[in-house]
């Protein structure tokens, strides 16, 4: 048999549980329905869809999608693609093997439904803001929409509005027990999961080519095109209109989305810190900012943050995603937001009800694309059925206050329910449970189990008209904390010569060279990021000498020689000290990432610092991490001490092709400030080496072997053979890792790059303070004289120490000051309820 055989067989007579329609935002599992299933006909053959790509997807054996599982993990690992559920942790993306696959026919009816919705919801949006008949004729009740907290007021007035204000939405969409497609809810104020779709047919298109070959289905480039198109002729009247892309940062749920649709269209990814609004228009930041003037106006925003955020000014006060001043440049017409700040009312329930009469008031059309039945609290004979379903225990009544989670009433009982509802019966509503199709689920265990899906649309204003997206994202999870299982929605052409999308090759528009510089934000997680990456190589290869140390001296925990315990003494001096057990320390290093100074601290920063500028990166990064989770789960699932200099060994292979990946890089700004970073922290690094290993004199041949380690862990064992004959002194280590600037691992060599990038900067001078400070260390460091600093009394090199300590200090002056001029200065944003009470304290 074989995994769809199987499956047919068991659905033919299997239920699923009833789950809360909520898409992406999870679901509750309450009672057993019979359902329609995408794959299976109720006389057990293939959908239509299915039919045309029988001949292989029959044959699919469930050794197959064990092994095409497997490759969509590491796939998706390699590039970097997660998701991150309300208020958790980053984890996998989930995408299953199996496609939601529609036939031409099915999709056509879609199509013509999500159009004249998006064109709907587009002309309600144009009324709420600006004429309001639907209020003044009573077609929609008032409190639908100004008890709803997406209403934004600052832009509600006729003067404000945009008769276009809608360019992309999204729908959340499900098949009740019919077959038919109803409405779950509308995503309009910042539409997320186009990126992932396109990131979920790019996997699957790879790990299934001869199903993938086998369907002719619709390709989604061309609606990128269609939508990077879109995004441009929104900034009318300008010829070569700046767009960036508004995300709320790396920590956000969908960062990876936000960056992808970045990277593809070709447009900046910017955070709120990155622009603001001077003279009533938008500007990105120039480093140096404040004191150097901005110079690239941004025309068009495609904002993935949700209004209340995007302006603190006049929005949310306590509010660090947005840019100050914001709203008045959109009510002004010098920037064009996508979505619209006042699109998030949208979003709101409580209109479903009002949406077919809504439809015939403002098109002179019936709504063709039904909603899941709905009940607004606000109307007496909605309320008291949505009542009387909860005093009967209905288990089919999902209850939703209308700009809330459905999390804020999960979990009362069905009489503090009713009364949170009498309280305030405008605020929620009532809607059915729908008994949501189901489609086959691989499961690791080697079956393909029935899930119930819901399916989200985009649909994009290209020219004149609304265009639905031939595809869309497909999802099913069960646990509101766990990230969705993802679907790769392929829709079948009616012929082979339909264009994909329905659109004609779409022409780029001749716009001028763009040259976009890194933000002062982006700037510091670049310079950071060189640091971290600096800094987890530099302790990756002291543990694995120090290991190797400790094996080759028996490895004695007890006891262990003289160069293993000052090797033990460098890993102090960078990361503490956890354990006693050297074997459970090394392990520490590479896993704990809560351990400041540890490896898996400054990967785990690292990573974090390049989220931030994701856009800017090469898809490759991304591997690097792959591999080092890998090396991890490795070290993880073994507790056999050759597995800790193993996982190491692989996670600095890893770092070091981190290295060959931004020398790839264009030579911007942004390259720079890495190459900074990592310049500044080789030297820091070999200065805390040195003061662990060399300071202390120790007999001849322990000081021999001890130097031969330290050289082995500054990479510089090598050259230093070769130069010196094998004969190790100290006074040959130091010329090698001070002065030498020939040598790349020498401090000489370092301070040289680092004034080379400084230099190239664009707020430098020439006599800025870091440039001042360098240009001092230099000078310093060009006058040493190695043999004092090599002399010792007493068994110690207090000369060498009082340098190494002097020389780390001016470093981290160095570090410091490149952030004063490189990065933001200034105060950090203060929210203005706080400024109040500090004036209200300062006044008593």
């Amino acid at each position: 048999m074989t995994v769809l055989r199987d499956y047919a067989a068991a659905v033919s007579q299997a239920t699923l549980p009833l789950i809360a329609p909520t898409g992406l935002e999870g679901g509750l599992a309450l009672a057993s329905v019979t359902r329609y299933d995408e794959v299976v006909a109720p006389d057990g053959a293939l959908r239509p869809a299915w039919k045309a790509m029988a001949s292989v997807a029959l044959s699919l054996t469930p050794e197959e999608l064990q092994r095409v599982d497997g490759e969509i993990a590491r796939f998706l690992a390699d590039d970097g693609v997660t998701y991150a559920p309300p208020g958790g942790a980053p984890q996998p993306w989930l995408l299953d093997p199996v496609p939601l696959v529609i036939d031409a026919t099915t999709w056509a009816h879609l199509e013509i439904g999500l159009a004249q919705r998006a064109e709907l919801l587009n002309a309600l949006l144009v009324d709420l803001y600006g004429a309001q008949t639907l209020l003044s004729s009573g077609v929609l009740p008032a409190a639908t929409v100004f008890a709803h907290a997406g209403f934004a007021r600052p832009v509600a007035r006729p003067s404000a509005s945009d008769a276009q204000p809608l360019l992309l939405s999204g729908t959340d969409l499900g098949r009740d027990a019919d077959g038919q497609w109803r409405v779950l809810a509308d995503r309009v104020q910042a539409p997320s999961g186009l990126g992932f779709a396109m990131q979920n047919r790019r996997v699957i298109s790879q790990v299934l080519p001869d199903l993938f070959q086998e369907s002719d289905l619709h390709r989604m480039e061309p609606y990128f095109a269609a939508l990077r198109a879109a995004l441009i002729s929104s900034g009318e009247g300008i010829d070569d209109p700046r767009v960036v892309v508004l995300s709320p940062g790396a920590r956000s749920e969908t960062a990876f989305d936000q960056a992808f649709l970045a990277n593809a269209l070709g447009f900046p990814l910017v955070q709120g810190s990155d622009l603001v609004v001077r003279d009533g228009w938008l500007w990105t930041k120039p480093a140096g900012w404040p004191a150097t003037a901005p110079t690239e106006r941004v025309d068009v925003v495609l904002r993935r943050v949700d209004a209340e955020w995007c302006d603190p000014l006049e929005m949310r006060a306590d509010s660090r995603l947005g840019v100050a001043g914001l709203a008045e440049a959109v009510r002004r017409g010098r920037v064009r937001l996508v979505n619209g700040l006042g699109a998030g009312v949208l979003e709101n329930p409580a209109l479903l009800p009002f949406l077919p009469a809504v439809c015939e008031h403002l098109l002179g059309e019936q709504l063709r694309l039904p909603a899941v039945p709905t009940w607004w609290c606000g109307r007496p004979d909605d309320l008291a059925h949505v009542l009387a379903r909860i005093a009967a225990g209905d288990e089919t009544l999902l209850v939703r206050p209308i700009d809330r989670p459905r999390a804020a009433v999960a979990g009362l009982d069905p009489d503090e329910l009713a009364a949170r509802i009498a309280a305030a019966p405008h605020r929620f509503v009532g809607q059915d449970l729908l008994p949501l199709s189901q489609a086959p689920v691989w499961n690791p265990s080697g079956a393909a189990d029935a899930r119930p899906l819901v399916l989200r649309a985009f649909t994009l204003r290209y020219g004149s008209a609304y265009r639905p997206l031939v595809g869309g994202l497909a999802s099913v999870r069960e646990e509101p904390d766990q990230a969705p299982t993802t679907k790769d929605v392929w829709v079948l052409k009616a012929t082979d010569t339909d264009a994909d999308q329905g659109l004609p090759e779409i022409a780029p528009p001749s716009l001028g060279r763009a040259v976009p510089t890194p933000s002062p934000r982006a700037l510091e997680d670049m310079f950071w990021a060189g640091r971290y990456a600096e800094r987890a190589e530099d302790m990756l290869r002291l543990l694995l000498t120090t290991q190797a140390q400790f094996d080759q001296s028996g490895g004695q925990p007890i006891a262990p020689d003289e160069p293993t315990r000052v090797l033990m003494g460098a890993l102090r001096r960078l990361a503490g000290s956890r354990w006693t057990d050297p074997d459970t320390e090394f392990r520490s290093l590479l896993l704990d990432g809560a351990r400041a100074g540890s490896a898996a601290h400054s990967i785990s920063h690292l990573r974090r610092s390049l989220e931030g500028v994701r856009d800017q990166l090469s898809g490759d990064t991304w591997r690097v991490f792959s591999g080092i989770d890998r090396a991890t789960t490795a070290l993880h699932a073994s507790d056999r001490p050759h597995r800790t200099a193993e996982s190491g060994g692989r996670m600095l292979t890893c770092i070091l092709s981190f290295h060959g990946v931004t020398a790839s890089m264009m030579r911007d700004s942004g390259w720079r400030m890495i190459e900074a970073g990592r310049a500044l922290e080789r030297a820091l690094q070999v200065c805390h080496l040195l003061a662990a290993t060399a300071v202390d004199r120790r007999t001849p041949r322990v000081d021999r072997e001890v130097l031969e380690t330290m050289l082995t862990a500054a990479e510089s064992v090598v050259t230093h053979r070769r130069r010196y004959r094998g004969s190790v002194r100290i006074s040959d280590a130091l010329e090698l890792l001070l002065l030498d600037r020939d040598n790349p691992r020498s401090i000489a060599f370092a301070l040289a790059e680092l004034r080379v990038h400084l230099a190239a900067m664009p707020a430098s001078t020439g006599s800025t303070r870091p440039e001042r400070l360098l240009h001092h260390l230099e000078g310093a460091l060009r006058a040493t004289d190695v043999a004092r600093l090599s002399a010792s009394v007493d068994d110690r090199r207090g000369e060498l120490e009082d340098w190494l300590a002097d020389t780390i200090s001016h470093l981290e002056q160095i570090g410091v000051s490149i952030g004063h001029v490189h990065f933001e200065a200034g105060p950090p944003a203060v929210p203005l309820s706080a400024l109040a009470l500090i004036e209200e304290m300062v006044g008593a």
